[in-house]
């Protein structure tokens, strides 16, 4: 079998065996982007194997309905999680991925949701469900984030002031790197929880 391209990128990074975690890009929020990238460190610095979901958003995607879009996310996260053979005990999905938060409530797997689509009623729902620990960490300026519904679902709540979908601050790019600081944080201490 030939050498894979010294420019390919890994989407798999080894760590305990029995501990996969699975992180969910966004619509264009992929596993490079900082949120994302940063969680895989995060991951890594506590033995975890990381296996990373990149996906190819179909062309009709904008013309889907909830549901549809709700089955295609299920889809991708599910068939993730189960190749796992059991050994996948978290999910970390950025927006779009939190679709699949239903998945997560399924199997009774620890989830961390970054920017999660809480006007979605589906997910809220399925957030509900969830009896695993989760991790919800939004922004106050986000459409999709919802703080009354964040607080009414009894999970581990992160809400940035002033940060928007990207969990960034409009006009102030040293507020954002401070702001991802905070959120690396809570998922180290969060991750960390899940060790013991």
């Amino acid at each position: 079998m030939p050498d894979p391209s010294p420019f390919a990128v890994p989407t798999r990074f080894d760590g305990a065996r029995d501990r996969v975690a699975v992180i969910v890009p966004g619509v264009g929020y992929s596993p490079a982007r900082p949120l994302l990238h940063f969680a895989r460190g995060v991951l890594l610095q506590h033995g975890w194997t990381v296996q990373e979901l990149w996906w190819q958003i179909p062309d009709a995607f904008g013309q889907f309905t909830v549901d549809e879009r709700i089955a295609w996310v299920e889809r991708q996260v599910a068939e993730a999680v189960d190749s796992e053979e059991g050994a996948c005990r978290l999910v970390v999905g950025k927006s779009l991925g939190s679709l699949a938060c239903g998945v997560a409530a399924d199997r009774n797997l620890a989830a961390a949701w970054l920017t999660p689509l809480l006007t979605y009623d589906q997910v809220a729902r399925s957030l509900r469900r969830a009896k695993a620990p989760t991790l919800l960490v939004g922004g106050s300026t986000d459409a999709l984030w919802d703080t009354k519904v964040a607080e009414s679902l009894h999970h581990d709540v992160l809400e940035i002031p002033s940060a928007d979908h990207a969990l960034e601050l409009a006009e102030d790019t040293v507020g954002s790197v401070d702001v991802l600081r905070q959120v690396v944080a809570r998922l180290h201490r969060f991750i960390g929880s899940l060790d013991h």
